[in-house]
């Protein structure tokens, strides 16, 4: 919390630092929208706060967001320069030191049909990253079959912890483990997620063999990094465009191995995206693991083979 502590305004800081231990240790957003009552989403609940840092359900007892602290907020984050956040103010969020994403909602600015910057910012989502080593171990021995890594796709809702999943595994991969000896990964982050870059430097453990792409789209992404950095294997999030589909296949036909990320709730809901479909219809995976909060965050739903036959079912989540 100290990180994100460091560039909020001393109001709403003072109000933070205040709320119970409990729900401090356990913040997953902190959402900010002028004139609107200030709201936390913790475990798996929200509450608004009041302007003593107590929790509660009444939306007319929290604290109110002003239009003065969304200016203060947003110069404090931009460090008073929004000129040079222009490129992410663009794709709508901010990352700060951490990790941690900042995003932004406002007046879209729009030049020839395409998104030029937002302003007038009138709500925040301060996403809270958390690093959980060791996420993974309940995963990995599914990722290896005869020595050989997988093509996986990972399947999860919003806030089940895929993000924190496929960057524990790509720190596994790297450092290797009782699994695999280290191999080379290669990380295209697209939004700055996965691995929290700061100018370039990763925020979070992704290991001391990966490489990474910020900021970068997925597809030019994973070219770019077959070309200059001969991974092993890509760890991407969120694929979906068409171009992201066709970046894989590349990948997989030059030998390197896949571990990748769709919004969803069963392989069958994603397989009728049309570009996600094609992908599983033609055997580009050999393993989909599944999650949900059923159980906390991290829940592992089920894990299926390349024939979707039932490997894993209902692990223990690890924030449990």
């Amino acid at each position: 919390m100290n990180e994100i502590l460091a560039i909020l305004p001393a109001t709403l800081r003072t109000i933070l630092t205040a709320l119970p231990i409990a729900v401090r240790e356990n913040l997953e957003e902190i959402r900010l929208r002028q004139n609107q009552p200030l709201e936390v989403r913790f475990g798996q609940q929200s509450s608004y706060v009041t302007s003593s840092g107590q929790i509660t359900s009444i939306p007319a007892q929290g604290w109110l967001f002003s239009a003065e602290e969304a200016a203060k907020l947003l110069n404090q984050v931009s460090q008073h320069s929004l000129y040079a956040l222009e490129e992410e103010l663009k794709r709508g969020y901010i990352t700060v030191v951490g990790g941690h994403r900042i995003g932004i909602a406002g007046k879209v600015v729009l030049d020839k049909g395409e998104v030029k910057g937002i302003r007038d910012v009138t709500s925040f989502n301060i996403r809270i990253a958390r690093e959980k080593k060791g996420a993974a171990r309940k995963v990995m021995p599914y990722l290896f079959e005869d020595g050989k890594l997988q093509n996986t796709l990972l399947i999860s809702p919003p806030q089940c912890g895929k993000t924190t999943l496929l960057r524990d595994i790509a720190r596994t991969i790297s450092y290797g483990s009782e699994w695999s000896s280290s191999r080379k990964v290669g990380i295209v982050d697209e939004r700055s997620e996965l691995a929290g870059c700061l100018q370039g430097v990763p925020q979070r453990d992704v290991g001391p063999r990966t490489d990474v792409l910020d900021a970068c789209p997925k597809a030019v992404g994973m070219m770019m990094l077959i070309r200059s950095m001969s991974p092993d294997v890509l760890i991407v999030d969120e694929v979906g465009r068409a171009e992201d589909g066709d970046a894989v296949w590349e990948a997989i036909h030059a030998g390197v191995a896949v571990i990748c990320s769709a919004h969803g709730a069963s392989v069958k809901e994603v397989a009728e995206r049309p570009m996600l479909g094609k992908l599983i219809r033609y055997g580009a995976f050999s393993r989909y693991i599944v999650l949900s909060r059923a159980k906390g965050v991290g829940t592992i739903q089920a894990i299926y083979d390349h024939r979707m036959n039932l490997v894993e079912r209902e692990k223990v989540a690890w924030s449990s």
